[in-house]
C-alpha cells in the first residue's frame, strides 16, 4: 500500500498564492487586476476590425501588403491610449493602460508601446511579473476597469 506524503511546500505554495500581477501589487480580481490573455484578444481583434473598418472606408484596405491598415491601427493607438488611457478596444472590453508608478500615461508611451506592440514579438514575449514585453518596456500595465 503507497503511503501518502504530505505536499511539498512548493506545490503548497501553487496558484493560491500567486496570481498575474502579484509581483506588482495588483489584485488577484477585480478593478485594477491584470488583464487576462481573453480580454487582451478580444481588445486586439476590436482594434484591428475598426482600423480595418476605416482602411476600407478610405480605400487603403489590401495596399500595399496591409501596412496602411498598420499604420491606421498604430495611430488610433496611441491617440486612444494618450487620451483614455486604452485602445477603442480596450475602452469596449473593459480594460485600461496605467502606469506601474501611477499618473498619466502621457505621450512618449503610448508611442513606444505601439512600435513595440505593431513588432507582434515583443507582444508575445512576457516579464517574470506576467506583463508582455511591451508595457514591461514603457513601464505600464493592462487591467481592469
Amino acid at each position: 500500500m503507497a503511503r501518502s506524503t504530505p505536499p511539498s511546500s512548493a506545490a503548497a505554495a501553487g496558484s493560491s498564492d500567486s496570481w498575474p500581477g502579484k509581483l506588482l501589487g495588483l489584485p488577484e480580481s477585480g478593478p485594477r487586476s491584470m488583464s487576462g490573455i481573453g480580454r487582451r484578444i478580444g481588445g486586439l481583434v476590436i482594434d484591428w476590425a475598426l482600423a480595418s473598418v476605416i482602411s476600407l472606408a478610405i480605400g487603403t484596405y489590401g495596399a500595399a501588403g496591409n501596412f496602411a491598415t498598420l499604420g491606421i491601427f498604430a495611430a488610433l493607438q496611441v491617440v486612444f491610449v494618450a487620451l483614455l488611457s486604452g485602445s477603442f478596444g480596450h475602452v469596449c472590453v473593459g480594460l485600461r493602460v496605467v502606469p506601474i508608478r501611477g499618473g498619466y500615461v502621457g505621450v512618449w508611451r503610448p508611442v513606444v508601446r505601439t512600435v513595440l506592440l505593431c513588432l507582434v514579438v515583443p507582444a508575445l514575449i512576457h516579464a517574470k511579473d506576467g506583463r508582455p514585453l511591451h508595457d514591461a518596456a514603457v513601464g505600464t500595465v493592462l487591467v481592469r476597469r
